[in-house]
Formats: C-alpha cells, structure tokens, sequence
C-alpha cells in the first residue's frame, strides 16, 4: 500500500545532500548528475521544475533559470538505499553547460576519452 513521501526518511549525506540523476523521461537518456538538499527537492516537487543545490555557490539552482533549458519533473524515484534520486525530467534543450544534451559526451574507446556528441547549434 502507498505511503506519504517523507524526504526526512531519505539517507542524506554529512552536508545534507544527496544525489541526483537527471534521466529524459521519454528516452532514457542520462542527462546529468547533481546534487539536492532537502528544501530543492521540496520545492521541485512543489514546483514540478527542477530545483537543485550547488555545491560551488552554496546556492539554490532552478535548472534553467539563466540558459531557459527548463527541466520539468515527470517523476521521483529514489534507490533501494535511499541515498541518490533519479529524476525523469522533461528537458528543453542542452542538459548541459557546454550545450550538449548531455553531460555524458565523453567515452572511453580503445583507452582514449573521445567525444561523442557535439554542443547543439545556437
């Protein structure tokens, strides 16, 4: 039977954080990894656009707010040990802040790092 979310009862780390997989809902893509502490993830819910926490600027970070690249939330998840979140996001344009869709451009092929997806045009 279906309980009320409690984001207490999630395993935050020493800062007060937890990690956070940005995955498009409609495809599967990964997208990009950051961080949430527990009053971005409360109003990402409230919301239902992506609200993060950055590390370097000790400051809230609404996913689009500057770029307009907008990551609404389709759904919550979380893992068996409670200690990182996926969110299924909706994404308009680049994830992320090289203008790529994704974070994850770089492979390892042949054990060379090699790019393989170009920054998106305009």
């Amino acid at each position: 039977m279906p309980a009320p979310f409690d984001p207490a009862a999630l395993a935050w780390d020493s800062r007060g954080l937890i990690p956070a997989i940005a995955q498009e809902a409609a495809t599967g893509e990964v997208l990009m990894l950051a961080w949430m502490n527990e009053a971005s993830l409360r109003e990402t819910l409230e919301t239902g656009r992506v609200c993060y926490w950055s590390r370097s600027r000790a400051a809230f970070w609404r996913k689009g707010e500057t770029s307009g690249h907008v990551q609404r939330l389709v759904e919550l998840r979380f893992d068996c040990d409670r200690d990182c979140l996926l969110l299924l996001v909706e994404q308009e344009g680049p994830a992320c802040h090289t203008n790529r869709r994704s974070c994850f451009y770089t492979a390892v092929r042949g054990g060379e790092a090699v790019e393989i997806m170009e920054p998106q045009a305009g």
